[in-house]
C-alpha cells in the first residue's frame, strides 16, 4: 500500500522544552528536528513521505473481528505524554509515547540521555500482531544516513554534530530497503514492549535501561508535566482548553534560552498545492507582547520572565532597528532555501527551510516590544540601566522612523506601505515608554519625553485621520486605502481605542461581514481571502476577545468562543489556519498565536463575568456580528 501523508488534524506534539516530535493517528513519527526545534529534520516524511525519515509502531490490520482498529488518542491528562489506543473487538493495543524529562533532583541523581523519545507499546487484551519499521534520514534526508549495527547497543546513526542511537526490546534487522529498519512482533494481554531513540552531541553517549527503567521514565515525566500544570491559576469553565494550550506553549519553548517558537513546523501550506510555504520554527518579536501577558496571567511568572531576559537579549544586539525573527538562541536566523527535491506537503511546493521575512522592516515590532517589558514592570519586573537604555534608544528610533512603510504584520513579500496596524503599534511604544516613565521604571536614563508625547499625538492624529474610512464606518488596512484587516480588531488591545468605540463596533462589522469564514474564523484581508488563504484562527480569537472586552454581549462572546473551540483536533492542539471548504487544519501545526489566542479569550472571558455579576450587559454589537 502506498505510504499517505497524514491530515494535519491528525498530529500530536511530544516534546522536552527543547525539541519536539509529530506523532500522527497510525502511530508514525511522521516529524522529529534534533537537538533543536530549529535543527535539520531525521524524520520529515510529513514533507516528503517515508524516504525522509519516520518511525512506525502500530498494530497490523487484521482478518480478526472487527477487521481494521478504531484509534483514540489522548494526552494523559495535565501532561504532554500521547497514548494512542488502538480497538478492536478482540483486542486493545496501546502506544505510549513521550520525550522524557525529569526535574533537577533526578538529574542530578541520575544518569539521563541527553534527548530521548520513549514509545512503549502494550496489549491490554486479546492477542496482536505489532509492526515496527524506523527509516533514519538526518539532514532532511539529504545525505545517505550511515548506521552500524551492534549486537547490545542497538543501531548507531552518525550525525554532524552528535550520534542517533536507538534500541528495542524485539529482534529488528535491516530490511531490504536500505537504510530501513524493522520487524514484527506479536503481544499477548498483558505484555508490552519498549523502544527508545536517543540524541548525543556529548561522549560517552548515555543509554538508559528498558524494561523497567522505561517505565520509571515514563512516570518521571507524568509527575514532572503535572507539576508545571498544577502552577496554572485559572480555574474558569474551559480549564481543559486552557491547559492544554498551556502545556502546548511549553512545547514550544526552548528552555535553555527562554525562547518561544511560533511553531514546530516548517512548510506546512496555507494553501494545499500552493506555494505558501514557510518555516516557523523561530521566534518572532511579535509574538512577545500576547504570549507574555497569557503566561503572566495563568501564574508561569517563570517562563514569561524568562521569554523577557531572551526579548531583551536579543534586542540588545539588533538595536535600534529589530529584526523580524531570531532562532532560539538569538542568533538571526538562517537565510531562506528550498529543500531541493522535496515534493512537499501532499505536493505543496517549494518547500522552504529559513526564512525569508528575516529581511523584512515590520514596524509593529517596537510595540510588541515594549509593551511585553510594560507587562512585565507592571507585574513586578524590574530593568537594569543597560535595558533603560535600550529602551531609551527604541524610543528615539520610532520617533524618527514611525512613519516608514513596511511589510506589516502579515509579512506581505510585496511594496512597502503604511499599514494602520504598523502606525499603532509605533503609537504603543511610545505610549508605553511614557507610561514607564511615569512609574519610575526609566529613572536611569535621559528621555525626552516631550518628543516622545509630540510624536504619540501625530501618529494617532495620521491613525485617525488617514486610517479611518468614514464611508464604510471602519478603520482600514493601510493609510489612504479602503480594505478591512482583521488585526484592526487589536486596537483596543493595546489601549488605543476602547472595544465600545463607535469606530471599533463599525470595524468589527465591517471585518465580520466582509472576512468572515467558517467555524467563526476570519480571513485575514480581502487579497489573502481571494488567493486561497484559509480562516486564520488566531483572529477568530481575537474578534472573540474584543467581545469580552466589551465589544459585545458576553453570550455572543461566549458562543463565539465555543464555536473556535471547534478548530482543536481530537487532542487538543490548533494549526495556524483552517481551510474554508473542508474544515481541515492547514498552515504549520500546532501554532503557538492560536493557543495564546484561546488562553487570552478565556481569560478575558472570566474577567468579563467577574465585572458584570449582578449588572445588566448593554447589548452594543447587532446580531448580524454572531458567528
Amino acid at each position: 500500500m502506498a505510504w499517505t501523508q497524514p491530515p494535519i488534524h491528525d498530529l500530536a506534539l511530544v516534546g522536552d522544552c527543547r525539541s519536539a516530535a509529530l506523532v500522527d493517528r497510525r502511530g508514525d513519527v511522521v516529524w522529529l528536528c534534533w537537538p533543536r526545534m530549529d535543527s535539520d529534520a531525521l524524520f520529515a516524511s510529513l514533507l516528503d513521505g517515508e524516504r525522509r525519515g519516520h518511525w512506525r509502531l502500530r498494530p497490523e490490520p487484521g482478518a480478526g473481528a472487527g477487521g481494521g482498529w478504531r484509534v483514540e488518542r489522548r494526552y494523559i491528562p495535565d501532561t504532554n505524554v500521547l497514548q494512542t489506543s488502538f480497538l478492536r473487538e478482540d483486542a486493545e493495543v496501546v502506544l505510549t509515547d513521550c520525550m522524557t524529562v525529569a526535574d533537577e533532583s533526578d538529574q542530578r541523581r541520575l544518569p539521563l540521555p541527553e534527548h530521548e523519545l520513549l514509545r512503549r507499546v502494550e496489549c491490554i487484551r486479546g492477542e496482536a500482531t505489532v509492526e515496527h519499521e524506523l527509516v533514519l534520514a538526518p539532514t532532511f534526508g539529504r545525505k545517505k544516513a550511515r548506521v552500524h549495527a551492534h549486537p547490545t547497543l542497538g543501531l548507531c546513526c552518525e550525525a554532524p554534530a552528535g550520534a542517533f542511537l536507538f534500541r528495542g526490546e524485539v529482534p529488528f534487522s535491516e530490511t531490504p530497503a536500505p537504510g530501513t529498519f524493522g520487524g514484527r512482533f506479536t503481544l499477548r494481554a498483558g505484555e508490552s514492549r519498549r523502544f527508545s531513540l536517543t540524541y548525543s552531541a556529548e561522549a560517552p553517549a548515555v543509554l538508559s535501561p528498558l524494561g523497567d527503567a522505561s517505565d520509571d521514565a515514563i512516570r518521571r515525566t507524568l509527575r514532572w508535566w503535572r507539576a508545571w500544570a498544577a502552577k496554572c491559576t485559572y480555574r474558569g469553565p474551559y480549564r481543559d482548553a486552557v491547559i492544554r494550550s498551556a502545556l502546548a506553549l511549553k512545547l514550544l519553548c526552548y528552555a535553555p534560552s527562554g525562547a518561544i517558537v511560533a511553531a514546530a513546523t516548517c512548510s506546512l501550506p496555507e494553501r494545499v498545492g500552493g506555494s505558501l510555504n514557510w518555516d516557523y520554527r523561530y521566534c518572532w518579536i511579535r509574538d512577545a507582547a500576547f504570549t507574555c501577558r497569557a503566561l503572566y496571567d495563568l501564574g508561569y511568572a517563570d517562563e514569561a520572565g524568562s521569554f523577557i531576559e531572551w526579548l531583551l537579549h536579543i534586542t540588545r544586539l539588533s538595536q535600534p532597528r529589530l529584526r523580524v525573527m531570531f532562532d532560539v538562541y538569538g542568533n538571526p536566523s538562517p537565510r531562506e532555501r528550498v529543500l531541493e527535491g522535496a515534493r512537499g506537503y501532499r505536493d505543496s511546493r517549494p518547500v522552504r527551510v529559513g526564512n525569508g521575512a528575516v529581511l523584512q522592516r515590520q514596524m509593529d515590532l517596537h510595540g510588541e516590544l515594549v509593551d511585553a517589558i510594560y507587562a512585565h514592570c507592571r507585574r513586578g519586573g524590574e530593568l537594569d540601566r543597560d535595558t533603560e537604555v535600550l529602551l531609551a534608544e527604541l524610543g528615539r528610533y520610532v520617533v524618527k522612523s514611525w512613519h516608514l512603510p513596511d511589510q506589516g504584520i502579515w509579512e506581505l513579500r510585496g511594496p512597502a506601505r503604511p499599514y494602520t496596524h504598523s502606525r499603532v503599534l509605533c503609537w504603543t511604544a511610545l505610549d508605553r515608554l511614557i507610561e514607564l516613565h511615569r512609574l519610575g521604571h526609566l529613572h536611569r536614563v535621559k528621555l525626552d519625553v516631550g518628543a516622545l508625547a509630540r510624536a504619540r499625538e501625530e501618529i494617532r492624529r495620521s491613525v485617525l485621520e488617514e486610517g479611518y474610512d468614514p464611508g464604510t464606518d471602519s478603520y482600514v488596512e493601510h493609510l489612504g486605502g479602503h480594505d478591512p484587516d482583521a488585526a484592526l480588531l487589536l486596537l483596543p488591545w493595546y489601549a488605543f481605542e476602547p472595544a465600545d468605540s463607535p469606530r471599533i463596533r463599525g470595524t468589527f462589522r465591517r471585518v465580520v461581514h466582509e472576512l468572515s469564514a467558517p467555524n467563526g474564523l476570519l480571513f485575514r484581508n480581502p487579497a489573502l481571502r481571494e488567493a486561497g488563504d484559509g480562516g486564520f484562527v488566531a483572529c477568530g480569537f481575537w474578534a472573540a476577545e474584543l467581545l469580552a472586552d466589551g465589544g459585545g454581549p458576553l453570550p455572543l462572546a461566549r458562543a463565539w468562543f465555543e464555536q473556535l473551540l471547534r478548530c482543536c483536533n481530537d487532542v487538543g492542539l490548533m494549526s495556524e489556519e483552517m481551510d474554508p471548504q473542508t474544515g481541515e487544519a492547514i498552515g504549520n501545526f500546532p501554532q503557538a498565536y492560536s493557543h495564546v489566542g484561546l488562553i487570552s479569550v478565556a481569560l478575558a472571558l472570566e474577567a468579563r463575568a467577574r465585572r458584570e455579576r449582578g449588572r445588566p450587559i448593554p447589548a452594543v454589537v447587532a446580531e448580524e456580528a454572531a458567528p
